[in-house]
């Protein structure tokens, strides 16, 4: 298994997995910095978890494939 494989660009998913990842990032930084209800608290780390998982996912598939 060769980290190196995550790295393609003409591949769309890489670019899925790039745009994944930066959205789950940016919703843990609204989490952390805002102060949200724990509702909006709630909802924005469902999101951002979710976020994370499909884009360790697709990573996962682009090393593999």
């Amino acid at each position: 298994m060769k980290v190196s494989r995550i790295y393609q660009p003409r591949n769309p998913m890489f670019w899925l997995m790039v745009a994944f990842n930066v959205l789950s990032w940016m919703l843990g930084w609204i989490t952390h910095t805002l102060s949200l209800n724990l509702v909006g608290s709630l909802l924005v780390t469902g999101f951002a978890i979710g976020n994370a998982v499909l884009g360790a996912w697709l990573a996962w598939r682009l090393v593999n494939s």
